[in-house]
């Protein structure tokens, strides 16, 4: 009998460390759509914020710390990272389970703007897009998600389905960056 077993999205392809920058998987725990019902978007921040420590997020930002993190996905939506959403948001907000639909890699190091600057249509700089900013936006040609959660780190979410592409598009980068410098 075929014994299965779950794989992660980046299937042991990461970490990568080219440079001075390393790519490396994150397991978030839970991934939470929140898509708040009209008219309850102050009720759900402050059940949110009761519930798991940090109020829902405006546009292009994300509240809470590792471990517990909202981020904003689009219009009145944000997924929760981390926690099993408290029973009492399902008052204010559609709750829909994402946990396997994506890929996340933390990017980090001195050059990690740089990686970005190679595939990220956005200015990532530290001056413009500081700790807690989010922007969706193309990853190369994927859609997806970058959060800075440091300094000289970010959060990059993509479709799971998009992992391997993902890994291949930060190594080519990272390793252009490395040839640099």
């Amino acid at each position: 009998m075929a014994e299965l077993r779950a794989n992660s999205p980046c299937a042991g392809a990461l970490p990568l460390v080219i440079g001075s920058v390393m790519a490396r998987e994150e397991d978030l725990g839970v991934i939470t759509a929140l898509l708040p019902y009209r008219g309850r978007e102050t009720a759900l921040s402050e059940a949110l914020k009761a519930a798991h420590g940090m109020a829902f997020p405006a546009p292009n930002r994300a509240t809470g710390k590792v471990g517990a993190r909202a981020i904003w996905a689009g219009r009145d939506q944000a997924l929760l990272l981390g926690p099993v959403p408290d029973p009492a948001l399902c008052e204010h907000a559609a709750l829909s389970d994402q946990s396997d639909g994506w890929a996340a890699v933390r990017l980090e190091g001195a050059g990690a703007e740089a990686v970005l600057a190679r595939l990220v249509p956005v200015d990532l700089r530290a001056q413009v897009f500081k700790r807690g900013h989010t922007v969706r936006s193309q990853v190369q040609h994927m859609a997806g998600s970058i959060t800075r959660v440091g300094e000289r780190a970010f959060l990059i979410l993509v479709f799971r389905s998009m992992a391997a592409t993902l890994v291949h598009d930060l190594k080519t980068a990272m390793e252009a960056v490395a040839a640099r410098g």
